[in-house]
C-alpha cells in the first residue's frame, strides 16, 4: 500500500475554514458568481451554458476551444507558442500536478523540489518512491533561490526539477533570467522542468514590459518543460475545478493522457464551458485587470498594517499570487508558536490564518510564521486584519513563544 504523507494545509482548511468568521487563509482572488461573470462581457445578457446539450462525457481531453484558449494564455510572442493539441485538461490544478508526477517519476528516481511550496510537489513523488531533495529558498534574499544549490542537488538520476512561479505561500517570483539558468541546467543534464504555474498571470509587483518579468517555463525552447495551472487561483473560480497540464512535449502530453485515463476520464461539460466563456476576449483581460487591481490594493492595506506592527511583524512583500508569509515574534523578539497563535486567533476573534510550520515546514521549519491570503473582497481583508489588531492587543500575550 502506497504511504504518503497528511496533507497538512489542506487538513488546516478542512478543519477551520468552515468556522472561520473571517477568512485571512483563502488563496484564491475573490470568488466570482457566473453573472460576475456574463458582467465582464460586451454581450451581459448572452448564456454561457447550452441548456439543451445532452451531458454526455463530452470531450475527454477538453473542448478544441477551451483548450485552444487555454493556449492562448502561454503565447509569448515568439515561435515558442503552444497549440491546443499541447493541452491537456484536468479536474483542478492539483490532479495536474498529481498526473504529470504520476507519470515522469517512480522508484530509483530523484526529484529536487523548490521549497516552502505547496505539499503535494514534494510529498506526492515520496509516495511514488522517489528520492526528494528541497532546494531552499532564503528569505534574507527575497525568497530567491541559489542555481549554484541548485547545480549541488542534481545526481545522476535526477528526473524532474519542481518549481513554483509564483511561490505558494511566499510570493516569491523566479524571475526571467533565474528561469533561463534552470532552463540552462536541466538541458545540460536532460531533466524534466515542472513549473507549478497556478498563481500565473497574477504578478501585481513587476511590469510586463519589465526585462526581469517572468514568462511561462514553456517560453525558453527546452522541450522537457511542462506548466500546470487552473482557473482557481488568478481565475476567481475555484469552484469549476477545472486545470490543465502544458508541455512542449507532445509525448509528455500524450503519456499524461493515457495516466489520466485510469482516473477521471473527462471533466464536467458545464465545467468546461464555463472555464472556455472566462479564457475568452474580452472576457479574460477584464476578469484579470479586476483580480490585478485587487491584490495590488490589498497588497497596500497590509504592508501598512505590517509596518504598524513591524515589532512583531516581519515580512518580504509578495511580488505577486494571493500569498504572504509573515513571520510573528513578541516584544522580545522570539517567534511565537504558530500553531497556538492561529487556533487562539481563530477561537476569540474567527480570523483564520495557515501556521506555517504545520503547513509548509512539517513542524521544524518556519516556526513563527504564518500564511495570509490577502486577495479576497478588500472588506473582508480589512475586517480580518481588525480582527487581527485586537487579537494582538489584547491575548497575544498568551501565545507561547519557541525558546
Amino acid at each position: 500500500m502506497v504511504k504518503i504523507n497528511e496533507f497538512a494545509v489542506e487538513r488546516w482548511m478542512d478543519n477551520h475554514e468552515t468556522s472561520a468568521k473571517h477568512n485571512l487563509a483563502e488563496t484564491c482572488c475573490a470568488s466570482i458568481s457566473l453573472n460576475d461573470l456574463l458582467s465582464f462581457s460586451d454581450s451581459p445578457n448572452s448564456t454561457i451554458l447550452d441548456f439543451a446539450k445532452k451531458q454526455t462525457y463530452g470531450s475527454i481531453r477538453g473542448t478544441s476551444d477551451l483548450r485552444s484558449n487555454i493556449a492562448k494564455r502561454y503565447d509569448s510572442g515568439t515561435d515558442q507558442s503552444i497549440s491546443a493539441d499541447q493541452v491537456l485538461v484536468t479536474n483542478g490544478a492539483i490532479q495536474a500536478n498529481f498526473l504529470a508526477l504520476y507519470t515522469n517519476v517512480g522508484p530509483g528516481d530523484h526529484v529536487i523540489c523548490q521549497y516552502p511550496t505547496y505539499q503535494q510537489l514534494y510529498s506526492v513523488p515520496e509516495s511514488f518512491g522517489a528520492e526528494v531533495s528541497l532546494w531552499k529558498s532564503r528569505e534574507e534574499q527575497g525568497w530567491d533561490v541559489d542555481v549554484d544549490e541548485l547545480r549541488g542537488l542534481i545526481k545522476g538520476n535526477t528526473k524532474v526539477i519542481i518549481i513554483n512561479n509564483p511561490q505558494n505561500p511566499t510570493g516569491a517570483v523566479l524571475k526571467r533570467e533565474k528561469l533561463q539558468q534552470i532552463v540552462n541546467l536541466a538541458r545540460e543534464h536532460d531533466i524534466i522542468i515542472h513549473s507549478d504555474e497556478v498563481y500565473r498571470p497574477l504578478f501585481h509587483g513587476i511590469k510586463p514590459d519589465s526585462p526581469e518579468y517572468p514568462p511561462s517555463i514553456l517560453s525558453f525552447g527546452y522541450k522537457k518543460t511542462i506548466s500546470t495551472g487552473s482557473m482557481s487561483k488568478a481565475f476567481s473560480l475555484a469552484g469549476i475545478r477545472l486545470g490543465w497540464i502544458a508541455s512542449c512535449s507532445q509525448d509528455i502530453i500524450e503519456r499524461c493522457a493515457s495516466t489520466r485515463h485510469y482516473t477521471t476520464i473527462s471533466v464536467s461539460q458545464l465545467d468546461d464551458a464555463v472555464a472556455c466563456y472566462a479564457l475568452s476576449a474580452p472576457v479574460v483581460d477584464r476578469l484579470l485587470q479586476r483580480n490585478l487591481s485587487l491584490a495590488r490594493a490589498n497588497a497596500d492595506i497590509l504592508e501598512a498594517f505590517v509596518k504598524q506592527h513591524e515589532d512583531m511583524i516581519e515580512w518580504v512583500r509578495p511580488q505577486a499570487g494571493t500569498t504572504g508569509f509573515l513571520k510573528i515574534t513578541d516584544k522580545q523578539g522570539r517567534p511565537i508558536d504558530d500553531v497556538a497563535f492561529c487556533e487562539q486567533l481563530q477561537d476569540k476573534t474567527g480570523a483564520m490564518l495557515a501556521p506555517g510550520s504545520e503547513c509548509f515546514g512539517g513542524g521544524s521549519d518556519f516556526k513563527g510564521y504564518v500564511r495570509l491570503g490577502y486577495v479576497p473582497e478588500t472588506q473582508v481583508l480589512v475586517d480580518g486584519l481588525q480582527a487581527l489588531r485586537t487579537f494582538l492587543q489584547d491575548g497575544f500575550e498568551q501565545v507561547p513563544v519557541i525558546q
